[in-house]
């Protein structure tokens, strides 16, 4: 198992190497559903989620997408 190093709001955070931006998500306690993705400056949409694999070094903002008025 080949584990990577990346920032996740700021924290290092580490994971399998080629894991998968929605698989990274819910490892770390987010629901994909409900969140935004900056990934390395740039926002990220939806659709490419499914085939963004995390790599050494990223840097990902995730947002929580808060409903309400």
């Amino acid at each position: 198992m080949n584990q990577i190093n990346l920032q996740v709001n700021g924290e290092t955070r580490s994971c399998e190497s080629q894991m998968l931006l929605p698989e990274l998500l819910q490892n770390l306690g987010f629901n994909p559903r409900l969140v935004a993705v900056e990934y390395n400056g740039e926002i990220l949409h939806r659709q490419f989620w499914t085939e963004t694999k995390v790599k050494e070094g990223d840097l990902l903002e995730v947002v929580t997408i808060v409903g309400g008025g």
